[in-house]
């Protein structure tokens, strides 16, 4: 393979910054999410994905259209963070899950929704759950998600007593 000399020289500042080993190893990375985003792997195949977008929450009924959205989809919608930007623009940050080709589609409808200003969708190939695990830790918290893998919850912490004196 040839590349441009500056090019190069700006590839491999990136690799340092980034903290790559090697040339090939940031190679591999760049390909595997280039083919990944590009829907290069399997549709079906189970990812994970943020979804974020930047709205002006007085936009007319958008509020209303993205809920709308996500309820439509409870299935891949497995968090959301909202952020108060300033005092009219809004970041959300959706995680989802679910088979690639429908979580793609709910997250470009999403960022394509009339009235978002900008957003990005990003995909992960996970794959299929490993053997045993069958939790998809949905509103259980983290001692019902230690539960799940086999592990003891955590000791419930006692209040001190007060005594009258």
């Amino acid at each position: 393979m040839s590349i441009d000399r500056d090019l190069l020289g700006r590839f491999d500042a990136w690799l340092a910054a980034k903290g790559f080993p090697s040339r090939s190893a940031a190679m591999q990375r760049l390909i595997r999410e280039e083919l990944a985003s590009g829907g290069e792997s399997d549709p079906e195949g189970i990812v994970v994905a943020t979804v974020s977008f930047v709205y002006d929450h007085h936009a007319r009924e958008l509020l209303d259209r993205l809920t709308h959205l996500q309820h439509q989809h409870l299935d891949l919608v497995v968090s959301s963070t909202h952020v108060h930007l300033d005092h009219s623009r809004c970041l959300e940050v959706l995680t989802l899950r679910g088979p690639a080709a429908r979580v793609q589609v709910l997250g470009d409808s999403l960022v394509a929704t009339r009235g978002v200003e900008r957003g990005s969708v990003v995909l992960i190939p996970i794959g299929e759950p490993g053997p045993g695990h069958g939790s998809d830790h949905r509103a259980t918290g983290p001692a019902w998600h230690a539960a799940a893998h086999g592990n003891e919850p955590p000791p419930r912490r006692r209040r001190k007593r007060r005594t009258k004196s």
